[in-house]
C-alpha cells in the first residue's frame, strides 16, 4: 500500500512562484526534526489551550435551580445524582477532546512526513502487529474507563432509599397536578403563570409557576410520574431527575435536595399545543416551613400556603443575581 501524500500539483506552484519565502519555508520546515519539534509544541499548545479553556469557564456555568443569562455547562446540581451525572459528562469530554486532539496531530504528521517531495519512495507496508494490536487494545480500554462510572451512575439512580416523602405528578395538556399521598387528599394544580405576571413577581418566564410543589431540605423524595392525556416528561436539571409521565403508567423517579431554594425544569417531551408552557417549580425548605404548608393544603388553604412561602427570606446566589439584573435591565 503507498503510503505518501501526491504533491505533484504543490510542486507546480512552488515552481511557479519561483524562489519566494513561502517555498523556502516550506523546505526548511521538511526536516524531520524540525517538524517533530512543531508538532510536538503544536499539541503541547493546544492541549494547553484546551485545558486553560475548560478551566476558566468553570465559573460561567449557570446557577443552581434555573438558567443564567450567557450559561456555559450545566445547572449548577443540588443532588448526589446530579453531581455523579457533571462528573461522567465532563469526564467523556476530556477522553474526546484527547482523542480529537490526537488525531489532529497524527493526521497533521503523516501529511508533512509523508509526503512526496520528502518520501518519494513510498513505503510498501502493509502490516504491523504491534500497531493493530494497538488501536484494538487500547479503545477497549477506553470504553472500559466509560462503562464503570457509567454503571455506578446507573445504578445510583435506580437503586431507591427508602422515601421521606412521597408525591405524585400528574401531566395533563397543559399543566402539572400534585398530589402528596401521605399526607391527605389534597391536589395541587400548577399552572404557568403569563410573562407578565412572571415579571412582577421577578420570576424567570416560562418557569414560574402558581403553586410550587414543596420538600423538605435533606430528605429522601420519591416521585410517582404518570399522565392524563399524552407523554409529557418531568424534569428537574439541578436534581438529575428525568421521567417520562406516561398515560396508564406510573413511573418512578427520586432526589434528596441538599440545598434550600426554587429549582425549575420543564415539560421535555413534545405534548402538543402548549409545551412550552407547562413548567415545574419546586422550592426546598426547612423541616419547619414543610410541616406548616403542609397543614395549610390540608386546610385548603391555598393564599396561607402561598403567602407562607412569600415570607422566606431570599438569598439568591450569583446566577440568581444575574437574572435579577436581566429582568431589570428589560423593564
Amino acid at each position: 500500500m503507498d503510503v505518501h501524500c501526491d504533491g505533484r500539483g504543490l510542486h507546480l506552484f512552488y515552481e511557479a512562484l519561483g524562489k519566494s519565502w513561502l517555498k523556502k519555508a516550506s523546505l526548511t520546515l521538511g526536516s524531520g526534526y524540525m517538524v517533530k519539534r512543531l508538532l510536538g509544541a503544536a499539541f503541547c499548545a493546544a492541549f494547553s489551550v484546551a485545558l486553560v479553556m475548560v478551566m476558566a469557564l468553570e465559573p460561567a456555568v449557570a446557577g443552581a435551580g434555573q438558567p443564567t443569562d450567557g450559561q456555559i455547562g450545566f445547572q449548577a446540581p443540588v443532588t448526589e445524582v446530579a453531581r455523579e451525572i457533571h462528573a461522567l459528562y465532563n469526564m467523556v469530554n476530556y477522553i474526546i477532546i484527547a482523542i480529537t486532539l490526537f488525531v489532529l496531530v497524527l493526521m497533521a504528521y503523516v501529511m508533512w512526513r509523508f509526503r512526496e517531495k520528502s518520501n518519494p519512495t513510498p513505503s510498501k507496508t502493509t502490516h504491523n502487529t504491534f500497531l493493530e494490536v494497538a488501536w484494538t487494545i487500547i479503545p477497549i480500554f477506553i470504553l472500559i474507563a466509560i462503562a464503570v462510572p457509567s454503571f455506578k451512575l446507573l445504578y445510583l439512580q435506580y437503586s431507591f432509599p427508602k422515601p421521606d416523602v412521597t408525591i405524585k405528578a400528574t401531566g395533563n395538556a397543559w399543566f402539572w397536578s400534585y398530589q402528596y399521598p401521605d399526607q391527605g387528599e389534597f391536589e395541587i394544580s400548577s399552572y404557568a403563570l403569563s410573562d407578565e405576571d412572571a415579571k412582577a413577581a421577578g420570576k424567570p418566564r416560562l418557569l414560574a409557576v402558581d403553586n410550587e410543589i414543596v420538600v423538605p431540605v435533606n430528605k429522601v423524595v420519591h416521585m410517582l410520574v404518570t399522565s392524563n392525556d399524552v407523554i409529557h416528561n418531568w424534569t428537574i436539571p439541578s436534581f438529575g431527575s428525568k421521567i417520562d409521565a406516561v398515560p396508564g403508567r406510573t413511573t418512578l423517579t427520586w432526589f434528596k435536595a441538599e440545598k434550600e431554594g426554587v429549582y425549575y425544569g420543564q415539560c421535555s417531551e413534545l405534548c402538543g399545543k402548549d409545551h412550552a408552557k407547562m413548567p415545574i417549580a419546586v422550592r426546598v425548605v426547612s423541616d419547619d416551613v414543610y410541616s406548616k404548608w403542609i397543614e395549610a393544603w390540608k386546610e385548603e388553604d391555598e393564599d396561607a400556603a402561598r403567602d407562607l412561602l412569600s415570607a422566606i427570606p431570599q438569598a439568591p446566589d450569583e446566577a440568581h443575581k444575574q437574572v435579577a439584573n436581566v429582568i431589570k435591565t428589560n423593564n
